[in-house]
């Protein structure tokens, strides 16, 4: 009788299979690639296909201990000595590929006698105490380099992990089920490469705290999304010190000296500010800069954002940006499907009247009664809910201006009581604003408009194609989308910030040829309030921990391209109570 049971994965046989031979002009693999691929196959993609990087003190620590090692160009031997040569060979930082494993490699050190050899890897920390005597990662990176050296003709047994903390080394032979684990791990890299999309994040895994990538891989964000993670860990990206550089002031030009930008301005003193201190360069008006200034800026992925002298935003200017396309091609697919733009934009238009109503819910100013703001609540609440249902996009429009009117017709409501440099504020208008506030309002989303702009370019998707708001040349339709939840958080938020707090006066607004516009005085308080308010922290109403509005909007553009390639089913709009 047939025992027809299926078979025991954990006694069950595996039956190794050769590597599939390498296609013909397919990119060479980068062992330290390979070492990425496994300890964690998702960093490995974010690295190599989606050239995403961030510096920690570990990377930075890390290079440094290179820098000795990788100095210069050392080479072998142009023909491998035969087996009887006695000749010592001690060569740094050799490079090697081989076109049949698919692999390229820098070691750090190759030291032998004759023509066997052993490949001497660095690592700047200390030894684990482990069986193998280092870890997996380690261990295979070390053996490709050693597989390196045997296509060049080298016999190569073993390798050598030198620990730079502990000062110790670690022999690692090459044994068949190393070489067979580090071959199939080229292989498992390429097959993870070919993919449209990262391998699964790791779930709740030691490894991810400390890991430089941790802010750009979100692994907790989309666990909690899938219902794998209960809570999200904190986020352990270090928190950025640098901030933007605005210039305002009009003939001023911006230059470079050693590590700093200088700002001057006609006979006044120059500014300074260190370039590790400066996120983004900001200028209205006429300001130039130097192309000193301007290419170290492109160097570092400084962008510079272009202003015209009454804030609107004309581009901006970045070295070579997002290298990879992965995250675009998702968001073009998406935006020529009217199912999910519409599916989008119900959500992006629901956020934005929820935001508008708590923000009107909590700044009410006292001397207006409370039954006041009671029906243009229950207006907004209604339409946000109707939003969630709209049939089409022409519907999601009515239903926006419907909730924009109750909105504004109660924004009055929050603004201090009249008198003396008071404000006056019955309707939003604009092209040209009529009045103050309203030159206010569009000034901040002026900023806003920027802001997401700089973002969703730097994770590599195109700010002009987007899902709502009409395409149309020179308009970032995705930064308008994008900031629409944001309006009422940050750029309204910034308005009543000035103007209740008496930053800004009636004298600080020139009024000609019907419009009202902003004094250099009042556009530099808005500023500095806008600036103030994205560095002001909330709870992150999903993922419940500590965030500020700035890092909030890396994190969701982040999560849009995660929702564009599938990993994320329903983007996380964030709706503070």
């Amino acid at each position: 009788m047939t025992d027809r049971r299926p078979p025991d994965p954990d006694t069950e046989p595996e039956l190794p299979l050769p590597p599939p031979p390498v296609p013909e002009g397919a990119a060479l693999v980068p062992v330290r690639m390979v070492n990425e691929y496994v300890y964690c196959p998702r960093l490995a993609w974010l690295m190599w296909v989606d050239s995403a990087w961030t510096d920690t003190a570990d990377t930075v620590e890390g290079r440094q201990v290179h820098k000795r090692v990788d100095a210069g160009g050392g080479h072998l031997p142009e023909t491998p000595p035969s087996e009887d040569d006695t000749e010592n060979i001690h060569a740094r930082s050799v490079a090697l590929t081989s076109p049949r494993l698919g692999l390229t490699a820098v070691i750090d050190l190759v030291e032998g006698d004759g023509d066997r050899v052993s490949p001497v890897d660095t690592k700047r920390g200390k030894r684990p105490h482990v069986a193998a005597g280092a870890y997996d990662p380690e261990r295979v990176q070390v053996c490709l380099q050693g597989l390196l050296l045997e296509e060049h003709g080298y016999r190569c047994d073993e390798g050598v992990l030198y620990y730079r903390a502990s000062r110790e080394r670690v022999r690692v032979p090459f044994d068949s089920a190393l070489r067979q684990t580090a071959l199939s791990a080229v292989h498992g890299l390429r097959l993870a490469a070919a993919q449209a999309r990262p391998p699964p994040p790791l779930v709740d895994s030691p490894k991810c705290p400390r890991c430089a990538l941790v802010g750009i891989c979100l692994p907790d964000e989309i666990g909690h999304t899938h219902g794998a993670m209960p809570a999200p860990r904190p986020l352990a990206a270090a928190r950025p010190e640098a901030l933007p550089l605005v210039v305002q002031a009009g003939h001023g030009k911006v230059g470079k000296s050693g590590e700093q930008l200088v700002v001057s301005v006609d006979d006044a003193p120059p500014v300074k500010a260190r370039l590790t201190e400066v996120s983004q360069l900001v200028l209205f008006g006429n300001v130039s800069v130097t192309a000193p200034a301007l290419h170290e800026m492109m160097r570092r992925e400084i962008p510079v954002s272009w202003h015209s002298h009454g804030g609107w935003f004309l581009g901006h200017t970045v070295g070579l940006g997002h290298r990879t396309i992965t995250a675009r091609e998702a968001q073009y697919r998406a935006a020529f499907d009217a199912g999910w733009s519409l599916r989008f934009a119900r959500g992006l238009v629901a956020a934005k009247i929820r935001n508008a109503r708590t923000l009107l819910r909590r700044n009410r100013r006292d001397h207006h009664p409370a039954e006041a703001v009671v029906e243009p609540l229950r207006t907004l609440r209604r339409l946000a809910g109707e939003a969630e249902r709209a049939p089409d996009t022409a519907a999601l429009l009515g239903l926006e201006g419907a909730a924009a009117a109750a909105y504004f017709g109660a924004f009055a409501l929050m603004l201090r009581e009249d008198g003396p440099g008071g404000f006056d504020f019955a309707h939003r208008n604009r092209r040209p604003p009529a009045d103050p506030v309203n030159a206010l309002l569009s000034f901040a989303y002026a900023l806003l408009v920027r802001t997401w702009h700089v973002a969703l370019s730097a994770v590599g998707l195109d700010p002009y194609r987007g899902f709502y708001h009409t395409v149309r040349h020179g308009r970032p339709a995705l930064a308008l989308d994008m900031m629409e939840p944001d309006r009422p958080l940050i750029a309204d938020s910034a308005v009543l910030m000035v103007i209740n707090n008496g930053e800004v006066s009636t004298g600080d607004f020139v009024h000609a040829a019907g419009g009202c516009a902003m004094t250099p005085a009042a556009r530099k308080a808005l500023i500095a309030a806008f600036e103030r308010r994205l560095e002001q922290e909330l709870a992150h109403p999903v993922f419940g921990y500590q965030i500020s509005y700035r890092r909030l909007i890396e994190v969701q553009a982040r999560l849009l391209c995660r929702h564009l390639q599938g990993e994320v089913d329903v983007f996380p709009w964030v709706t503070p109570r």
